[in-house]
C-alpha cells in the first residue's frame, strides 16, 4: 500500500499556492498518496487578529517574500483579486460571513473525495494567484476546475454546508495534533514539514523510507 502524506492547505496562502507543483511531484517520484486537506485562512482561525495593525512589517514581508520565491520558482504571482477573505487592509480585521473562501476550502473538500484534490487545488491556485481579474466570475472557476478532471455544477450541487464545515474542522483538528498550526503543512507518519520550503527535507524523508519510484532521477 502507498505511504499516506496529507497536506494542509489554504486557498488563501501565497505558500500553499507555490507547493503544488512540488505536491504533484511527490506523487510522481513516491509510493505515497498525496491528500489535500483543506483548512481556512489563519485569519479566519485565529481567536485573535493574526497582525497587529499598528504594525505592518510582517504581512508586508510575507508578500515581498512570496513574490520574491515565486520568481524564483518561475511562477506568476500577483495577490488575487478579489481577495478570496474579505477583511479590512488597514486594522486586519475581517468579515463575519466569507462567502468566497468557504466556497473554495468546500469545494476543495469535494474534490478530495472525488480523488482530485491536489489537482484541483494546483488549477485552481493559479487562478487566483497567476492574475485572473474577477476569477470568481465568468466561466474562470469552471474551466480551471475542468482542467483539474472534475465538473463544477456538480460538485457545487453535491456539496453540503453542515458535512463541509464538520470535515474542515476535522482539518483543523488534525494539523493541531500533528503539532502545527500553518500552511502549508505536510505530515508523513506523523512528522509535520511546515512550508514550501520544507519539500526537499520531506523528499529525504520518503527517500529514506524506501518510497521512491525513480521517477525524479531519470
Amino acid at each position: 500500500m502507498p505511504a499516506n502524506i496529507d497536506v494542509y492547505w489554504s486557498f488563501r496562502s501565497p505558500y500553499s499556492y507555490l507547493v503544488t507543483p512540488d505536491l504533484l511531484r511527490l506523487r510522481r517520484d513516491f509510493a505515497a498518496t498525496v491528500k489535500l486537506r483543506p483548512v481556512l485562512p489563519i485569519a479566519l482561525r485565529a481567536k485573535a487578529t493574526v497582525f497587529d495593525a499598528n504594525d505592518k512589517k510582517r504581512p508586508r514581508y510575507i508578500v515581498m517574500d512570496a513574490r520574491r520565491r515565486a520568481e524564483f520558482l518561475g511562477l506568476p504571482f500577483t495577490w488575487p483579486s478579489p481577495d478570496p477573505v474579505i477583511q479590512d487592509r488597514e486594522t486586519f480585521e475581517v468579515a463575519s460571513e466569507q462567502p468566497l473562501i468557504w466556497r473554495l476550502t468546500g469545494l476543495g473538500v469535494e474534490a478530495e473525495r472525488r480523488g482530485k484534490g491536489i489537482d484541483f487545488a494546483h488549477s485552481v491556485s493559479a487562478l487566483l494567484w497567476g492574475g485572473t481579474i474577477d476569477w470568481d466570475k465568468g466561466g474562470h472557476l469552471a474551466a480551471a476546475t475542468a482542467a483539474a478532471g472534475l465538473d463544477l455544477a456538480e460538485m457545487d450541487a453535491s456539496l453540503s454546508d453542515d458535512e463541509v464545515r464538520a470535515e474542515v474542522q476535522r482539518n483543523h483538528d488534525a494539523l493541531e495534533a500533528a503539532g502545527h498550526w500553518g500552511v502549508p503543512t505536510m505530515v508523513f507518519e506523523g512528522e509535520p514539514f511546515f512550508g514550501q520550503d520544507r519539500i526537499d527535507t520531506l523528499r529525504w524523508r520518503l527517500d529514506r523510507a524506501g518510497l521512491s519510484t525513480g521517477a525524479g532521477h531519470t
